[in-house]
């Protein structure tokens, strides 16, 4: 009986995805229209969304626990893409190695836990395997994660070929305060912790006060000189991006920050969008957090997805960047799932209006607290910006 299930289940998989990549259009060079850009990645994703009813909720529990099948894989490696500023095509989907295989020492989650959090079950190194193994393909990287060495050898051991990886890392707060040398020199340890000589993407961590105009700066020259590919920062308010701007920077390719249906702050994501800026989201999945909502579980019910999938499928029709997570191999199965239907137009707003004023405060107390995180000014709030854009 379990092979039996397990092979219909295999029928309906290669069903669902035969011929996924044969139709998709070719990427345009450059989308900066907002409406566009969205319009461009759902038409993307939803060129196999007529597949989406031959999966159930037992189907994916049963794929996931015997890993990736072939048809799964070839889903993620033949993902979306979304064009940055000068036409690099940014996959529509990446795996966060954000505590994957060690956890930093100002982890909020480390903190509460004064300093005794348990240590990861696996390595970084294991995790990514597992990741490139399913079918990932754009890792996202930082200084701050304190893993890029273990993220390395799983490059290396994998035999995937540099040009098929997007590659990107974030220098944090500490190397911006001490200025040019000290992120150049965090910039090599990346590239040889990464085993490679360029970056795809190179982000400002968090707009430090009086600091990060000087460090993306650097990383502009940095991008002359062939280490970066593209320039971005993450954890901007709108006003930060204008400090760039006034100060005579280029805008950046992109800007990272928390996006999902219970941070959804619209007219900050407008602004940035309409500057064609790409958006990254993390906490994608809000931790784990929600997957309780009883929106989720209506939405899922009727695709028969998970409520992880609902969001991941959220900030794909979005057009936002869907950065999921997980050391479970069953998970970044689930996560990558997010290609083969499509959300109505009622299921979309009924998520967007998911954000509370309550969310919205805390995110503005988050801001406050983070920029000035490990610098020598921590917990102060001297240079902040205490009149930001929130919403």
């Amino acid at each position: 009986m379990k092979i039996a299930l397990r092979t219909l289940s295999l029928l309906f998989a290669t069903a669902a995805t035969t011929t996924a990549s044969a139709h998709l259009p070719k990427l345009p060079t450059f989308t900066a229209n907002r409406a566009a850009s969205v319009a461009f990645v759902n038409l993307l994703s939803a060129s196999s969304s007529s597949r989406s009813t031959s999966s159930s909720a037992g189907y994916h529990k049963m794929s996931s626990s015997i890993g990736a099948t072939p048809e799964q894989k070839q889903a993620l490696l033949s993902c979306p893409s979304i064009p940055l500023r000068d036409g690099t095509a940014h996959p529509a989907i990446g795996f966060g190695t954000y505590k994957v295989g060690f956890i930093p020492a100002s982890a909020s989650s480390a903190v509460a836990a004064g300093g005794a959090e348990s240590g990861p079950e696996r390595t970084a190194e294991e995790c990514v395997t597992d990741a490139l193994n399913v079918g990932y393909r754009f890792l996202e990287c930082a200084e701050f994660y304190g893993n890029e060495s273990e993220v390395g050898k799983a490059i290396k051991a994998s035999g995937v070929k540099r040009e098929e990886l997007f590659l990107c890392s974030k220098v944090w707060t500490t190397t911006i305060e001490k200025g040019d040398e000290a992120i150049r020199a965090q910039l090599d340890k990346t590239l040889a912790d990464l085993g490679t000589d360029y970056v795809d993407l190179y982000l400002v961590h968090w707009p430090v006060p009086g600091k990060h105009v000087e460090a993306y700066k650097t990383l502009e020259a940095l991008q002359k000189e062939g280490k970066i590919r593209n320039v971005g920062v993450s954890n901007y308010a709108v006003e930060d991006c204008k400090e760039l701007i006034d100060a005579g920077c280029s805008k950046p390719a992109v800007n990272q920050i928390e996006i999902n249906p219970f941070l959804y702050r619209k007219n900050t994501i407008d602004y940035f969008q309409s500057e064609g800026v790409v958006l990254q989201s993390y906490r994608s999945l809000r931790d784990g957090k929600a997957m309780d909502h009883p929106i989720l579980a209506k939405i899922g019910s009727a695709h028969s997805k998970s409520p992880a999938q609902i969001l991941g499928r959220w900030c794909v029709q979005h057009g936002f960047v869907y950065m999921p997570k997980s050391v479970k191999l069953e998970r970044m199965v689930e996560n990558g799932e997010v290609f083969d239907f499509e959300l109505s137009k009622e299921e979309m707003e009924e998520l967007d209006g998911l954000t509370s004023p309550e969310t919205l405060k805390a995110f503005e107390g988050l801001y406050r607290k983070c920029v000035n995180r490990d610098t020598t000014k921590d917990g102060t709030l001297e240079g902040v910006k205490m009149d930001i854009t929130i919403d």
